[in-house]
């Protein structure tokens, strides 16, 4: 009765509140074929491709290939030889993001970017009086069409975390609703691999435990996930049923950025590890450049093939000035921990103490982590 009772109050209060969440296509990729027509209907690739290059984003028609953002560059080009790499010009990104936040801005203040290319709007109560958010995400991406040539997707909902859902429905250049009715029902039938949030080692460990499906997820009791799943199994609780009571937040500052990943095969040696780091400094990179961030402290997250989990962090006397200076610090840490006993069987880096690089900015906005779509 309890779950009933909360599912009720939540339909009741949430199905007030129309969010939207806006993705930009491809958007690094697009911009540069926007902007050098022999591009347009090729294969490419923002990043660098030298032998320790690192895919920062990849056009639609190289994705078809097999190529993802934060892929390293020899992998890329393997699997389409005919990728083009482009060297990113984050200047450029910034001022198309800032004509976007501007078309945003036509319709709510409450605005909390993700990335560059991506936000939370929250339109329940919107500066143009439309009662229908289907109708201000359409006139959202008509006009950014108009103002950049690019398209956007957007996902419309009663909370963030189905929003974010919906804005992959319809990709590229489309955009779909989950109503408070359909939303439980949505998410149960939903792979947890596919909740925004839950990244592969802990859709692993669900699928270990049986959950597959959200209403696997569902039938599990807060007690089950806390105790597998930690301060994490409340959330994992709540999505399980489509609640999500986070606000759109404009002016939350976020405390750090960070990237890690889980290997198929446990690590031995010290030129693997250190090759893995190189995507994970451009991932956290990528978002630090998104919103003018950067940060005095990296620090490193090993775990082991038995679990075993250490961190290693160095905080310098000025900010890390790129990705290239966020990776040679990171696997400076690393460097020492080799030879290893265990097989290392994840890496993550972070980067902290973060200030502004932006003298014109007045605050900053929080970043959503794990990665974004580009």
């Amino acid at each position: 009765m309890a779950e009933h009772d909360d599912h009720g109050d939540q339909t009741q209060a949430m199905s007030l509140r129309k969010i939207i969440h806006v993705d930009m296509d491809a958007f690094y990729a697009s911009v540069e074929q926007r902007d050098n027509p022999d591009l347009r209907g090729r294969p490419v690739a923002v990043g660098g491709s030298a032998a320790r290059g690192v895919v920062a984003a990849a056009s639609y028609e190289a994705r078809v290939f097999g190529v993802r953002s934060a892929m390293p560059s020899v992998t890329a080009k393997r699997r389409c030889p005919d990728l083009v790499f482009v060297r990113p010009r984050f200047e450029v990104y910034r001022a198309v993001s800032a004509q976007i936040h501007d078309v945003f801005a036509e319709h709510t203040d409450l605005i909390e970017p993700l990335s560059l290319d991506e936000a939370y709007l929250d339109v329940t109560r919107n500066k143009q009086g439309i009662p229908i958010a289907t109708t201000i995400a359409l006139m959202i991406r008509d006009r950014i069409r108009q103002v950049t040539g690019l398209n956007a997707s957007a996902g419309i909902s009663y909370n963030k975390f189905l929003a974010k859902l919906a804005s992959d429905l319809n990709k590229p250049n489309g955009q779909a609703v989950i109503t408070p009715a359909r939303g439980p029902r949505f998410v149960a039938e939903l792979p947890v691999r596919k909740f925004h949030g839950i990244g592969p080692a802990t859709a692993d460990r669900m699928e270990r435990l049986g959950i597959v499906t959200g209403a696997d997820l569902r039938a599990r009791s807060p007690e089950f996930l806390r105790d597998h799943f930690g301060k994490a199994g409340a959330w994992y609780y709540r999505i399980a049923r489509g609640i999500d009571h986070r606000p759109v937040e404009p002016n939350r500052i976020r405390k750090s950025v960070g990237a890690e990943d889980t290997f198929d095969a446990d690590i031995h040696d010290f030129d693997r590890a250190r090759h893995e780091i190189a995507p994970l400094a451009q991932k956290v990179w990528r978002h630090c450049e998104g919103r003018h961030l950067t940060g005095r402290t990296v620090t490193l997250k090993v775990k082991y093939a038995d679990f075993r989990q250490i961190t290693r962090s160095r905080t310098l006397t000025g900010p890390v000035h790129g990705a290239r200076d966020l990776e040679a610090i990171a696997t400076g840490l690393l460097q020492p921990l080799f030879p290893v006993d265990k097989g290392v069987r994840l890496l993550g880096v972070t980067l902290s103490s973060l200030e502004s690089d932006d003298p014109m900015a007045e605050h900053q906005l929080s970043l959503g982590l794990p990665g974004p779509g580009d």
